[in-house]
């Protein structure tokens, strides 16, 4: 009994850890498009075992926006933001 305690909270704890480790980890993207108004900021997101997608980050003023790195209108904001 004492033995499974035991492995319930290292279990507890590694969950814990690794959901503190990735807390800005895009797991879907997202619906529609993003008024390019909106966007303060990009960063890139590559697929990993933690974080199973490739991924733009737009950071805006509400916080972040997951987008499809394929989609042209995520192509064309990129493009914007590195001009400026």
């Amino acid at each position: 009994m004492m033995s499974y305690i035991l492995l319930l909270d290292q279990c507890t704890f590694f969950f814990a850890t690794i959901q503190n480790t990735y807390p800005d980890c895009c797991r879907r993207y997202m619906r529609g498009k993003l008024p390019y108004s909106a966007i303060k900021g990009y960063s890139v997101q590559t697929d990993t075992e933690m974080c199973p997608i490739n991924a733009i980050i737009f950071h805006t003023k509400k916080g972040k926006a997951c987008a499809n790195p394929a989609l042209k209108w995520v192509i064309d904001a990129i493009d914007r933001i590195r001009k400026c």
